[in-house]
């Protein structure tokens, strides 16, 4: 279907088209005829659908449709604040939905959009909060700072976005995000996106929501067909390393984002590889938000061929580049898998999931597979393979009895520092011989 024949404005479908765009996904379908209704939505879609444009369209069509009383927004001294507020669980991904609604308001006249995120300075927010506001894209807990202080105005919000509602309430922000609600008109349109409404999620649309229309485009077993999965068993730490360094030197690999359990691990490795000569970066919530964005110009610039992340950290990376995702720390979720492999197979493009895997890492494996209800198939690489065989994992099979936790998980050489200073990398404490350093624009 054409943009076209969703009702949307000209400037609207013009952007689009400038953008490279001719027909809407089946996410964009499905959402936005009723979100330009003003209907209240419950929808979950897949990384890489094409979700983020399903909610701006709408919101910018709200702000065209307002345009007659803009004049008296803007008058001078008087603070009336965002017409649409976007809650989003990182500052990546808010900073993705900013760029989006530029790109596709690029034809609506003096439209205004500020971001609110942690790692930023105060004053230059406020100033963007006090000035006029069309479109606000916040993380809860900073928006909810400006709100404690009064900075923040929300007394005019027509419609409120929640992006990423699984995750932001996976974070802790629930009550945050109660209290942010709590100061939006009742009136409001609500829109709710996450990759679950169970347990909580579900309990908070049933309290923010309005008579919602479910829109069902994703599912946690869809196939992923444009992304082939690996296994690779792994006998101990030095091994995993090894089988690394190998898929690193395959002659395909274009861009690749290599996910970590934690934030020491994530700089520790990305020491490693670049000691091995390797362009790489690490990207984690504990790194100022001026390093995080030109870390990600470097990625998206191809400056960088490889990136060490966190599952926070790269929550809302769209990278079409990115040919690999390596798994070398095993997330701690399940559903988490989903999103990680997620980063490649983007555009259209075709894309490689591998994940690492030690014996230790039997249970999380089976819990992957029984949420996905799929195998991930296991492979081998020549001159590589594992000494001990394979453990017997099957998609919702019972653990085994003779399943050890921590087996295999002794003292390890060349693993990752696990107390007092590691290695320094973005944002890490200092080592007490420090590796040599990178030379590379995103260390300073």
């Amino acid at each position: 279907m054409s943009f076209e024949n969703l009702g949307l404005h000209e400037a609207l479908t013009r952007a689009v088209a400038d953008a490279g765009y001719d027909s809407a996904t089946d996410v964009q379908q499905r959402a936005i005829p009723p979100a330009l209704q003003g209907r209240d939505l419950m929808v979950s879609a897949s990384t890489g659908s094409g979700k983020t444009a399903s909610f701006i369209l709408p919101a910018l069509q709200r702000v065209l449709a307002a345009r007659g009383d803009n004049a008296k927004r803007r008058e001078k001294g008087v603070v009336y604040g965002p017409r649409i507020l976007v809650l989003a669980p990182t500052r990546e991904l808010a900073m993705q939905v900013a760029k989006a609604a530029d790109t596709y308001g690029r034809h609506v006249q003096g439209l205004r959009v500020a971001t609110v995120v942690g790692g930023v300075p105060y004053p230059a927010q406020i100033k963007a909060l006090r000035g006029p506001l069309d479109i606000l894209i916040a993380t809860p807990g900073r928006l909810l700072d400006h709100l404690q202080t009064g900075k923040a105005v929300l007394e005019h919000v027509e419609m409120l976005v929640l992006d990423e509602a699984d995750r932001m309430l996976d974070m802790g922000f629930i009550d945050d995000i109660t209290t942010i609600a709590d100061h939006v008109p009742a009136a409001r349109q609500t829109v709710m996106y996450s990759a679950t409404f169970a347990g909580n999620v579900g309990g908070l649309a049933r309290n923010m929501l309005r008579d919602p229309q479910r829109v069902d485009v994703a599912s946690h077993t869809d196939t992923h067909v444009n992304i082939e999965q690996r296994l690779h068993w792994a006998d101990n730490h030095h091994h995993k390393n090894a089988l690394l360094d190998h898929i690193l030197t395959e002659r395909d690999l274009e861009q690749a984002v290599i996910f970590t359990s934690t934030q020491r691990d994530a700089d520790w490795l990305a020491d490693r590889l670049a000691e091995l000569g390797h362009a790489v970066a690490s990207l984690h919530g504990g790194m100022p938000q001026g390093r995080r964005n030109r870390v990600l110009q470097g990625l998206r610039n191809k400056h960088l061929r490889v990136l060490v992340a966190t599952d926070v950290a790269a929550r809302g990376i769209d990278v079409p580049t990115i040919s690999h995702v390596i798994n070398y720390g095993l997330p701690m979720k399940a559903e988490d898998y989903v999103h990680r492999i997620g980063r490649t197979g983007r555009a259209g493009r075709n894309g490689l999931a591998v994940t690492l895997a030690e014996r230790m890492d039997v249970g999380m494996i089976r819990r992957i597979q029984h949420f996905t209800t799929q195998d991930i198939p296991v492979a081998t690489v020549a001159g590589l393979e594992p000494k001990a065989p394979a453990p017997r994992v099957f998609a919702g099979a019972p653990a085994a009895r003779n399943e050890r936790p921590g087996f295999g998980a002794g003292a390890r050489r060349g693993a990752p520092p696990r107390g007092g200073n590691g290695p320094r990398g973005f944002g890490g404490g200092p080592a007490k011989k420090p590796a040599p350093r990178r030379s590379s624009p995103f260390a300073r």
